[in-house]
């Protein structure tokens, strides 16, 4: 019942501790060697995008006239314009909102220690701000909070950020009221939405590669999916 990205990582896990094995001469054969792995499309990921429609829905899934709904569309905002990773976005402090160039900027640390820029899109520095000066000067104005912060147990916000978890719950949560199928959605699909839909709409792969803090540009070119638009078939 595993995926096979799943299947293929447990097989490599296991074939590099029998390596490790039979290294030490604690048995002589490594028993996965010969195995046969399962074919993975090298060009096409593995996460399902959602359309453009989906994307606009959920965005005004949350209540605009409540704090917690004001912080989740702001949440929901940097995910689908800026195509970051969970951890990426509950690690986000107030500092990390610079002006470089005259424009509003993500200062986000990626894996590997990497950090990258990504400018704000409108929508969502303005989501923020709104999140921001709705929630207090005690929160706005400590540049060392994080910027979505978690709700305690009795619905008041902690000095806490929000976790992976919490994020992801919320995410599916909206995604449910806006009537997408969760079965195959999760945060990274908001993600491979953002990246998506850059490619579609003319921007450098090399561009988003950036934006995405992908090592490798093979990685970035599974979410380019021009070749594969239905309208051009």
């Amino acid at each position: 019942g595993y995926a096979i990205r799943s299947i293929k990582r447990k097989l490599s896990s296991i074939s590099k501790f029998f390596e490790f094995l039979c290294d030490e001469n604690f048995v002589k054969i490594n028993p996965v060697l010969g195995v046969e792995r399962p074919k993975l499309k090298a060009n096409e990921g593995a996460t399902q995008a959602i359309s453009t429609q989906q994307a606009k829905d959920l965005l005004e899934t949350p209540d605009p006239k409540t704090l917690k709904g004001k912080r989740d569309r702001a949440i929901l905002a940097t995910f689908l314009f800026h195509a970051l990773r969970r951890s990426e976005l509950c690690n986000l402090k107030i500092k990390d909102i610079v002006e470089r160039e005259g424009i509003k900027q993500f200062e986000i640390m990626g894996k590997g220690d990497k950090v990258r820029y990504v400018p704000i899109n409108p929508v969502a520095i303005r989501r923020i701000y709104e999140y921001l000066e709705a929630s207090g000067p005690q929160h706005a104005g400590n540049k060392d909070s994080a910027i979505f912060r978690a709700l305690s147990n009795n619905k008041k916000f902690s000095t806490t950020g929000m976790t992976p978890i919490a994020i992801y719950n919320l995410v599916i949560r909206y995604g449910q009221k806006a009537g997408i199928d969760t079965s195959h959605y999760s945060p990274h699909s908001l993600r491979a939405t953002a990246a998506t839909n850059a490619l579609l709409n003319g921007v450098d792969i090399r561009k988003v590669q950036y934006w995405l803090g992908h090592a490798s540009i093979q990685t970035t070119a599974m979410y380019d999916k021009r070749e594969n638009r239905p309208e051009e078939s």
